[in-house]
């Protein structure tokens, strides 16, 4: 098996928050010197012309990254984005965040069920949420929370204007469920 490619993979699912070394060797089984060499090789397949990625280290970790000389075309890409309307998930997570800000990715994921990475890196894009510094959980996530552009986007003027969420406690009556649903039929 070509390790490169498996690699290749690992960075592409770490995303923003990259890998550094050990994990690396530890994910592989195989020792530091030979992750150097695996990288060094994929980083140079990377640096080739025809590629829109490459390899860097950045904050302690590894991290695939897309070419600084290709950035004119992104912003385009995020402009035509800013013009569109949020999809049900963006305003799922948008409303996550809101509520609890700030929140590391893990908790969002928590919440939905579901992973939000690529959610979250369009929400960065279009300014509505931002970085928040790091958490002190173990691996120091990152913190997200909304931004004034979040704020003008849903005509709010501070986070107080959102509506406040009702949590209707079930438990609250006396009834059991059996009797509740089912009611005793004297027919019979």
């Amino acid at each position: 098996m070509d390790l490169r490619g498996v690699l290749e993979g690992i960075l592409f699912v770490v995303g923003d928050e990259g890998i550094t070394l050990e994990e690396i060797s530890n994910l592989l089984e195989i020792d530091i010197k030979e992750v150097k060499k695996i990288l060094s090789e994929l980083k140079g397949e990377y640096e080739n012309s025809n590629r829109g990625l490459r390899i860097r280290f950045l904050g302690n970790a590894f991290k695939l990254t897309t070419k600084e000389e290709h950035k004119g075309y992104y912003q385009k890409l995020t402009s035509t984005i800013e013009k569109k309307t949020l999809s049900n998930s963006s305003l799922e997570v948008l409303a996550i965040i809101a509520y609890n800000e700030p929140i590391t990715r893990i908790e969002i994921d928590a919440y939905r069920g579901v992973a939000s990475d690529y959610i979250i890196r369009k929400l960065l894009a279009k300014g509505l949420i931002k970085e928040a510094g790091k958490s002190s959980m173990p691996g120091r996530p990152n913190l997200y929370k909304t931004t004034k552009e979040f704020l003008d986007y849903f005509g709010l003027a501070t986070l107080d204007d959102l509506p406040k969420l009702e949590i209707k406690d079930k438990d609250n009556t006396n009834e059991e469920l059996f009797t509740s649903i089912y009611k005793e039929n004297s027919e019979i």
